[in-house]
């Protein structure tokens, strides 16, 4: 199975179109329960999202069989030193505690731009030690863009990267840094795959920060409805058609959400036909840079 369960939801509120909030831990043995049943694989969370590790920890069933990837915390400092690759792996022991398993699948810098200041490399190192303990499989990192890639791979030997990708966000399979990363032997999981939900959304419900792209999005509404595609269905086969990509990381609030995207990755889409709906402007394609209106954030 192609499609991966992320897990944020289930430590903080999340998501633009979310209007359930946090997952009730009783709502989330059960999106574990179909998981299993789903053969979903991958477990994505990090020590950032809230309580989420400790939610999985403590409802991930015994030898679940899941392959978790975690990250790192951020550092957003001009330097770092030996005291930040310790934090990194005393932090990286707190998660497997808190997840009560001996290792886990995947570890990634959370935030790419920590591995480009001076000592960086250091945060690299740390990884690789953890790896070589036999506590990870595999290591690497989450990006935002092109650039981030390019500096990573010149630098770095890495198992793992996780990076944006969607109808609307195409810039990294334009620019060809999906088959670069392929090339290069690097396994790809793929997230923001609905931008938070905004792929999903009625045009009609569409917050009026996103104004300027308002006729792209209607038309694409308009395409897919010729298709008989449903918007779940557009945005995950979409994705899935990449031959580039190895995991789709979505996050769901209920166990029903999961089956529906799971079944939404079924459909075979000619991802080429997709191509005029790409947008480059990042202050829509990034929701880290999203300016809201107060709760909608």
């Amino acid at each position: 199975m192609k499609i991966g369960l992320g897990t944020v939801q289930f430590g903080v509120d999340y998501g633009v179109s979310n209007k359930d909030g946090k997952t009730p831990a009783v709502e989330v043995a059960a999106i574990l329960a179909a998981a299993g049943e789903l053969k979903v694989r991958v477990l994505d969370t990090a020590s950032l999202y809230g309580d989420s590790e400790q939610v999985l920890g403590n409802c991930l069933p015994a030898a679940a069989g899941f392959d978790i990837v975690t990250k790192t915390p951020q550092f957003a400092k001009p330097v770092l030193d030996a005291d930040d690759a310790e934090r990194l792996q005393q932090v990286f022991h707190e998660s497997l505690t808190k997840l009560n398993c001996d290792s886990v699948y995947g570890l990634l810098i959370h935030r790419a731009d920590d591995l480009f200041v001076p000592g960086g490399e250091r945060l690299m190192a740390a990884l690789t030690r953890l790896q070589q303990q036999g506590l990870v499989a595999k290591i690497g990192v989450s990006v935002y863009d092109s650039a981030q890639i390019d500096q990573i791979l010149q630098r770095f030997d890495i198992d793992l990267v996780q990076l944006p990708i969607s109808v609307l966000d195409q810039r990294l399979l334009v620019s060809g840094h999906l088959q670069k990363l392929k090339s290069a032997g690097v396994e790809v999981h793929a997230r923001s795959v609905f931008l938070q939900g905004l792929l999903l959304m009625d045009v009609s419900e569409i917050p009026a920060y996103f104004a300027p792209v308002r006729h792209v999005l209607e038309s694409y509404r308009a395409f897919i409805r010729a298709r008989g595609l449903a918007p779940l269905q557009a945005a995950v086969g979409f994705v899935s058609g990449l031959t580039e990509i190895d995991q789709i990381i979505c996050g769901v609030n209920n166990a029903q959400q999961l089956r529906d995207i799971c079944d939404a990755a079924n459909v075979e889409l000619d991802c080429g036909e997709f191509a005029g709906f790409a947008i480059g402007e990042e202050a829509i394609v990034n929701p880290a840079l999203w300016r809201l209106e107060p709760g909608k954030s």
